[in-house]
Parts: C-alpha cells; structure tokens; sequence
C-alpha cells in the first residue's frame, strides 16, 4: 500500500514538471535556420519545435546533443534536448550540411 501511495505521488508532482519544458522555435527556410542562433537555459530540460517550411524535406541533426530528426516539407517536428551545461550546441540540417546553427545555453 505504501508503494502505491508513493509512486502516485511521483506521478502526479512529475507531469507538471514535464509540462512546464522551456519551449523555443527554429524555422528553416532558404537553407538556413532561423535564428541561427538560440538562447536555453542552463540545467533544464528544453522543448525545440523545428519547422520546416521549405519544399524540400531537412533534416535536423546534431553530435552534440545527440538528437537528428528528419521534417517533412511545411510540417514541424519536436524535439527534446537537456538539461545542458552552458554552452554553444551546433545543429545543421544533414541534407544540406552547410545550413548550420547554435543552441546558446546559458
């Protein structure tokens, strides 16, 4: 019973935590990120919304934070990265390596 009552109250005080994610947005279009570059906070868990709104697909991907996710033409993809010490993170789109850009972690 003590189990039960336990792992209830971790369920409930964590979804709100999840809920409260920073959220940022980077659109590419034209071959570039925009912004190039993106300010986080440090030390908490991020919510990135990448939008592609080009007519070709991309791919974000990145070493770094260790994320890649490819985004269909005029659709959005969401991804979660941190939390993550201060910084400069690149990212680029892998179709086309030279479309590069930063996650500031502050």
């Amino acid at each position: 019973m003590f189990r039960a009552v336990v792992a209830a109250l971790v369920l409930i005080f964590a979804l709100p935590a999840h809920a409260e994610d920073p959220k940022f947005e980077i659109a590419i279009r034209d071959h570039q990120f925009v912004p190039a570059e993106v300010a986080v906070p440090a030390n908490v868990k991020v919510e990135l919304t990448v939008r592609n709104e080009q007519s070709t697909p991309a791919e974000f991907e990145s070493k770094s934070l260790r994320r890649e996710k490819v985004v269909a033409p005029g659709s959005s993809a969401t991804v979660f990265v941190g939390p993550l010490k201060p910084g400069r993170y690149e990212f680029f789109d892998e179709f086309h390596p030279a479309t590069r850009g930063f996650l500031v972690v502050k």
